[in-house]
């Protein structure tokens, strides 16, 4: 089953629960999916759903940084409600000795040894690891290698 039918089926089951706040974020996920389609000019595959859906975690967690803050603990707890409800539809999340593995195996790979191959570490990392972790964790942990 793919993300954009998974996401429908959910939304199904949340109308007839009756939950309203998992149904209003699954709604919003899937008008993100149409805007795109339509910008796109066609559907999406299942990479192009899973991009729409980390740039919602990615509004998401910046919501929440600047309501806190704000201190506006109510909007930034309503945030990580949502958060936590896309967070079902991301991959499974690698730990930080994962990154760190795939970090110094890469590094290696690409023959990157001081700051200066910063990006060139990154570009050749990011790929691997999207959806499955956070890019500040990689910049981290590759800025650590480097050094």
């Amino acid at each position: 089953m793919s993300l954009a039918q998974q996401l429908t089926q959910d939304m199904k089951t949340a109308l007839k629960s009756g939950d309203k706040e998992r149904l209003s974020v699954i709604r919003m996920v899937l008008a993100s999916i149409k805007k795109s389609e339509i910008d796109n000019r066609g559907p999406l595959n299942d990479e192009g759903t899973l991009e729409v859906v980390l740039r919602e975690v990615k509004q998401r967690q910046d919501s929440i940084s600047e309501y806190e803050k704000a201190d506006r603990q109510d909007l930034a707890d309503k945030e990580r409600f949502e958060l936590g409800v896309l967070h079902a539809y991301l991959p499974k999340q690698l730990s930080e000795e994962e990154v760190r593995a795939i970090v110094l195996e890469t590094i290696q790979a690409v023959g990157a040894s001081s700051k200066a191959d910063m990006g060139k570490a990154m570009g050749a990392i990011l790929p691997k690891v999207k959806g499955k972790t956070d890019g500040k964790l990689v910049s981290k942990l590759v800025q650590e290698a480097l050094s």
